[in-house]
């Protein structure tokens, strides 16, 4: 009797209900068209294979390559430092000495200290931060134009930190390859007044090619006519012309004749530190004052989105940057590599 009771106990236990996933519908995504090649490149076997995904610089059998003025950096610094946090906007050393090689050693801004610099996880958190900042406080139209083609991470990156992505032309197809000088000139000369304007300072992804000295002076004028604020991405200051100075001379031109501008820098490619993801969001601003505000802001944009970015990278920036033996060594390096992109092409 007391047998039957516990089996009827035992089968007569209510079986629980299974649910479905959670995730049960949420889709494959595509593969990122860049990374998604690398991908496929690491899984094929073929001796003869050729990486065409991210732009990385190879050495002549193809490999990696690690600048000799990095590894220096790197011994000088070893064991010399803790891991501790950085403050929220980085490393003060590199990030002073990243305004430095972007606006110059003589620009007035810079020695009246009227630029707010963050260090940023490589170029590509730069434009996330800086989209997330005109999103928020960018009084004018929070739409911005992107050149068609352009890198294609601009377009997500803008879309997620809240801004209308618009496009304007910049590169002529076909035979008659080239800048498509007219059509960008007449579609930011009809650009909604007050917008925003992606502009690529030196070797334009993926084209690689760039306004001249002239025509930059001309795309200032028309950003100023209709009130359009210049958004800069610089990621490959140096790897253009084989010259910082020569590849900065968009940004630091337009400051010249009274923009306020964003800058995005990033030292993946110049300093072969991809992944160590280096680089710094810049404003100009018009006062120390104002400098301090904008600051607060961004550091209240940082803060919930990484904290703190790495330090290992910056700390090897930094030391190149700040050792004029070092720093001439790198100089020489990034000209013998751009010489080099050149030549092959």
């Amino acid at each position: 009797m007391l047998r039957a009771r516990l089996a009827s106990r035992i089968f007569t236990k209510p079986v629980p209900r299974v649910f479905a996933s959670t995730w049960a519908g949420v889709p494959a995504g595509p593969p990122d068209p860049i990374l998604g090649v690398t991908e496929a490149f690491k899984a094929n076997t073929s001796p003869k294979k050729i990486n065409l995904g991210v732009g990385a610089y190879r050495d002549e059998a193809g490999k990696p390559y690690i600048l000799p003025s990095v590894k220096k950096a790197e011994e000088l610094l070893a064991g010399k430092h803790d891991k501790e946090y950085l403050p929220i906007s980085g490393l003060s050393e590199f990030t002073g000495l990243a305004a430095k090689l972007a606006y110059g050693a003589e620009s007035p801004l810079l020695k009246e200290g009227r630029i707010v610099i963050t260090q940023s996880i490589s170029g590509t958190g730069a434009l996330r931060i800086g989209g997330a900042f005109f999103q928020r406080h960018y009084p004018g139209v929070k739409a911005i134009y992107l050149p068609t083609p352009t890198w294609g991470n601009h377009i997500p990156i803008f879309k997620d930190s809240g801004l209308e992505v618009r496009r304007y032309r910049y590169f002529t197809p076909g035979e008659g390859v080239g800048l498509d000088w007219a059509g960008a000139v007449e579609d930011l000369k009809n650009a909604e007044e007050g917008a925003i304007v992606l502009l690529h300072a030196c070797a334009h992804n993926p084209t690689g090619i760039d306004p001249t000295p002239e025509q930059w002076k001309e795309l200032s004028n028309v950003l100023k006519s209709k009130k359009l604020f210049p958004f800069f991405d610089m990621a490959y200051q140096g790897f253009a012309s084989g010259d910082t100075t020569k590849d900065a001379f968009a940004p630091r031109y337009f400051i010249e004749q009274g923009h306020q501008i964003a800058l995005c820098q990033s030292f993946a490619k110049n300093m072969g530190l991809y992944g160590e993801r280096v680089g710094a969001f810049s404003l100009t601003t018009e006062s120390k004052e104002e400098k301090y505000r904008v600051e607060s802001q961004i550091k209240i944009i940082v803060r919930p989105m990484y904290s703190n970015p790495p330090v290992h990278g910056a700390r090897i920036a930094a030391t190149i940057l700040a050792d004029p033996k070092l720093n001439a060594q790198w100089e020489s390096e990034v000209k013998g590599m751009a010489e080099r992109i050149i030549e092959m092409r």
